[in-house]
């Protein structure tokens, strides 16, 4: 009587297994695929599903949210230049594919890799190192459009493809690097010679400026010393009878003499060395200012006036 409890018992856990075994979950982005007896059924969508114990069974999962696989291809440019592109290939299962994208294809992974590689290594080296660069998105929208036509049939979209990197050979990087160095310098010493020829330019012509206008003072002031002296010397003749133009000249000589020497002693602190000297040298100093006044005076006699 034990025994056949014990029998039923065991026989009741069976059964009890293969009933829970007979229900199953699909999580969401995901169909499952039930094969009764090694043949395909039908497809599970996300939920709680029943297949048929021993009968059915559910063989895979099929992932239907968006991948990501990246490829690291090497091959060579048109200027015999090896790189490393990696291309990130994005693609997702189609819904109503879902069926070939598991029997048609026993690994997606190594099929894309295989025609990625193939697609890169056909179209690089056509193009230089430096073109390469510009055109990768030339590239990779090559990549993608061909792929797609070809992962299409085994049920699978392509969403995007991405030429995320381009590595050269580390020397050629190197060569490159000093090859922009190089350039970069060239134009910065271009550059500053050309700033310093404009601040040459700029300080020739504002010394000559200077020059100018430091003549022009100069001759400016000296008209003004000759006109002040010569009305000086009118003036003294006037108020002084029998005066000559001589005594006159030595008496304003004089006089700057001796103002010029209470301006020196006014200042303690001063770098001014006075040479051996004796006011009776004016004398010789007022003979010369009084004969170029007279022959400024006797030029302008004899110059012709102005039309």
């Amino acid at each position: 009587m034990e025994g056949s409890l014990v029998c039923l018992a065991f026989t009741a856990f069976i059964f009890f297994i293969i009933f829970l075994g007979a229900f199953f979950v699909v999580k969401q982005q995901t169909v499952g695929l039930i094969e009764r007896f090694g043949k395909f059924r039908r497809m599970a969508h996300p939920g709680l599903r029943f297949k048929i114990p021993v009968v059915d069974k559910l063989v895979a999962r099929v992932n239907m949210r968006v991948q990501q696989l990246d490829v690291v291809v090497e091959t060579k440019t048109a200027d015999d230049v090896f790189v490393h592109l990696k291309v990130s290939v994005q693609y997702f299962v189609i819904p109503e594919k879902v069926y070939e994208a598991y029997y048609k294809l026993t690994n997606v992974h190594q099929q894309v890799t295989s025609y990625v590689f193939d697609l890169v290594r056909a179209r690089v080296p056509k193009l230089k190192l430096d073109d390469l660069f510009e055109k990768k998105d030339e590239i990779a929208d090559t990549v993608r459009q061909e792929l797609n036509q070809t992962m299409e049939i085994f049920g699978y979209d392509i969403l995007k493809a991405l030429v995320t990197d381009i590595d050269p050979d580390s020397k050629v990087k190197d060569a490159m690097n000093e090859i922009n160095a190089a350039t970069r310098m060239r134009m910065a010493a271009v550059e500053k010679g050309e700033a310093d020829r404009i601040l040459k330019v700029k300080a020739a012509e504002a010394e000559a400026q200077s020059k100018a206008l430091q003549g022009k003072g100069i001759a400016d002031q000296r008209k003004a010393i000759i006109e002040g002296l010569r009305d000086s010397v009118e003036q003294f003749q006037q108020a002084v009878e029998g005066s000559s133009a001589k005594d006159v000249m030595t008496l304003v000589l004089m006089t700057q003499y001796f103002d010029t020497l209470q301006n020196i002693g006014e200042h303690s602190h001063t770098n001014t060395i006075l040479m051996p000297h004796s006011p009776g040298g004016l004398t010789a100093i007022a003979d010369q200012i009084r004969d170029a006044m007279i022959i400024a005076g006797e030029t302008n006699k004899t110059k012709p006036p102005a039309k």
